[in-house]
């Protein structure tokens, strides 16, 4: 079967099928997924906290997103491979250029970036360059210390309008998928509806075109806590390819996310 592309993403938008997306960063877990009908894995800077053991995803570099993307590349023939651009490696086009070039080339089809409208030029840039970009909106982990910590964005209507008009700026500049996270159902069904792009959520509520989580929250074995937007289906499977599918079945459904997993 053909890999899914972002075309492919575009026509489950438009005939209202939910797209399932899911961390992933070694061979043996893109494999897995990549069988059970996932369309999209995220290279993540997450992998600063689930597998480094940081506070936070600021000290991941290009280095350790090039070889975790080597690694789900090998291995997963199916679906669409997004990377994360990390914490100041794309602080200007240049930058961001060279090092979205070498995450294509350890083999993502994506890159992913934190950011709103000062990201235009950029965006601009890279797809013209031929790099196909996801934006990420709401809560930006790269952004913690200036958020003063990981809040629900969005809820004040001046800072709603805002993630809506930057939304449709990143659009506008050539983003063809966008993450929004923490951010209230409304504000979440809002742009999405606006935006003729998919948009993932995270912490979203269940209006968005589809889901994402990091594959430890969704297993119950990240190290502190498991977060409202998450929940533990291997606790109701007992077996992690179980779980796989039932976290794909529930999205695709719409029971996941539940109102418990929402923000107000």
């Amino acid at each position: 079967m053909p890999r899914i592309s972002v075309s492919h993403l575009m026509k489950m938008k438009v005939e209202h099928q939910k797209i399932t997306c899911i961390t992933a960063y070694d061979a043996s877990f893109a494999t897995i997924f990549d069988q059970a009908g996932i369309q999209v894995l995220l290279v993540g800077d997450s992998l600063g906290m689930v597998l480094q053991g940081h506070d936070s995803t600021l000290p991941v570099t290009i280095d350790d997103i090039k070889y975790h993307t080597g690694c789900v590349a090998n291995s997963a023939k199916n679906v669409l491979i997004m990377a994360d651009l990390p914490f100041m490696s794309y602080a200007n086009t240049d930058q961001a250029y060279a090092n979205a070039a070498i995450l294509m080339q350890a083999g993502a089809h994506m890159v992913k970036l934190e950011g709103g409208d000062w990201l235009a030029s950029t965006i601009q840039g890279l797809v013209t360059r031929g790099v196909p970009v996801c934006g990420h909106l709401g809560l930006t982990p790269q952004s913690v210390n200036v958020l003063g910590g990981y809040k629900v964005q969005g809820r004040q209507e001046e800072q709603a309008d805002k993630l809506l008009n930057d939304a449709l700026l990143l659009e506008k500049s050539g983003i063809q998928l966008l993450v929004l996270e923490c951010v209230p159902v409304v504000l979440a069904k809002r742009i999405t509806h606006a935006l003729t792009i998919p948009v993932i959520g995270i912490g979203a509520g269940a209006e968005t075109d589809g889901q994402i989580l990091v594959m430890h929250d969704a297993f119950g074995i990240s190290a502190g806590f498991c977060p409202k937007f998450s929940k533990n289906f291997l606790l109701e499977t007992g077996d992690i390819r179980g779980a796989v599918a039932l976290y794909k079945k529930q999205v695709e459904s719409g029971e996941f996310p539940a109102t418990e997993h929402c923000f107000y």
